[in-house]
């Protein structure tokens, strides 16, 4: 079900104001979600990465997500991924400074890919809760050590320590997706069977350490929220009725001001937080001759279609509403003004993330907040999935958005 297009905000929450999230007030209650963005070749913080914001900065988004960031080496999708470094912290903060002098703020995600990671050295290889093949490291992962555990728990605290050193106004911890964290959240994933392993509150131990370890890390003037799978898309995978639970759990912990509520697996269900059509074609060819093989014979099983919808995550964010008092970001086919003002003023989410319809046009915030356009030219086509081996974008013509390309 989609929102009731026919209803208007509520005065005192309207899109297009000043909203609070933890200790950032931020200029709306638009944020441009994690979206990666394919520009940092070899880990490299490259002036089109920089570029990237600063359009969407430009664009009116209140705030933009740089993704993905990895803790360490061996938690990148791919070699391309940024690893936080005290390297590279004076490029960062170039960033930072482009997305504040348009007016934003600007978010780290950063995570650790788990099962996710691609296999692209050997000498980084990454870790699970539990021994499993992985399609996307072309062979077995093993679970984690205890003493893995505790190590990569210090490594979130160490990247969030760069993040603030790097002028970065927020952490957002990935939690979904079936990443790692999210993946020890998930039963289908986690078959241990130690303290980490079996119940609620075991599958959540690892997470909410590093929750803790990301808070004590990073100043009080710093906004820290999860996204966070509500529903893995899979057979046997994490779902609402433990989901809800572990969500009031964090929430209760105290450390969080707001969850960002997502689902799917990038491993098993990589549709199922997209929707509309699947780039079999696109995606191939972007691959090498061997993988793009495998995409052709058996990748309509883990990128299975399912049609578009107007705010797809609806119904199940709503329980999340109706569960908890904590702040919360709804994501998931926002294409339209009507929308976004059902989403804060009648379903009562504090804020809305955007990505595709920004990566068609990212000054559609300033277009819906002045009435210029009612909904964006996103078709929903996913061909920009395929990009991301080459600086994410969509592949449609350029938007008109009247943004000079630097400044």
């Amino acid at each position: 079900m989609v929102p009731d297009v026919n209803a208007a905000a509520t005065p005192d929450r309207v899109p297009f104001e000043p909203a609070r999230l933890g200790p950032l007030t931020l200029r709306n209650r638009i944020i441009k979600a994690a979206t990666f963005e394919g520009r940092m070749k070899r880990g490299v913080v490259s002036d089109d990465l920089i570029e990237f914001h600063r359009r969407v900065a430009a664009g009116g988004a209140a705030l933009t997500t740089l993704a993905y960031c990895a803790v360490s080496k061996n938690g990148r999708v791919s070699r391309d991924c940024l690893v936080f470094t005290p390297e590279l912290v004076g490029d960062l903060r170039r960033l930072t400074e482009a997305v504040h002098d348009n007016g934003a703020a600007v978010a780290a995600q950063i995570g650790h890919a788990g099962l996710v990671a691609q296999n692209n050295s050997r000498r980084y290889p990454t870790t699970a809760p539990s021994t499993r093949l992985s399609p996307p490291a072309l062979g077995v992962v093993l679970g984690a050590w205890v003493a893995q555990i505790a190590e990569i728990v210090e490594l979130f605290g160490a990247a969030a320590g760069g993040a603030a050193d790097a002028g970065f106004d927020a952490i957002e911890l990935h939690l979904g997706h079936n990443y790692l964290l999210s993946s020890f959240l998930s039963p289908n994933l986690n078959r241990r069977r130690d303290e980490y392993g079996g119940s609620i509150e075991n599958r959540l131990r690892f997470p909410r350490r590093v929750i803790a370890a990301v808070r004590n890390a990073i100043p009080q003037s710093m906004a820290l929220w999860a996204k966070f799978n509500m529903s893995d898309g899979v057979d046997t995978g994490l779902w609402l009725d433990e989901s809800i639970p572990m969500a009031q759990a964090l929430a209760g912990d105290g450390h969080l001001d707001a969850l960002e509520l997502t689902g799917g697996s990038s491993l098993l269900n990589g549709m199922y937080f997209f929707r509309g059509e699947v780039p079999l074609r696109e995606f191939a060819a972007a691959q090498s001759r061997l993988v793009g093989l495998g995409v052709r014979l058996v990748g309509s099983r883990i990128l299975p279609e399912y049609p578009f919808e107007e705010a797809f995550f609806l119904e199940f964010s709503r329980q999340f509403r109706a569960s908890l008092d904590l702040p919360l970001i709804y994501v998931g086919g926002v294409n339209t003004l009507d929308t976004i003002e059902s989403l804060v003023g009648v379903e009562g989410f504090e804020f809305v993330a955007m990505a595709r319809a920004l990566l068609r046009d990212p000054d559609l915030p300033n277009k819906l907040a002045d009435r210029r356009s009612t909904a964006g030219l996103c078709v929903h086509c996913n061909k920009c999935m395929a990009t991301i081996y080459e600086g994410t974008h969509c592949v449609l013509p350029e938007v008109n958005s009247g943004l000079a390309a630097t400044g």
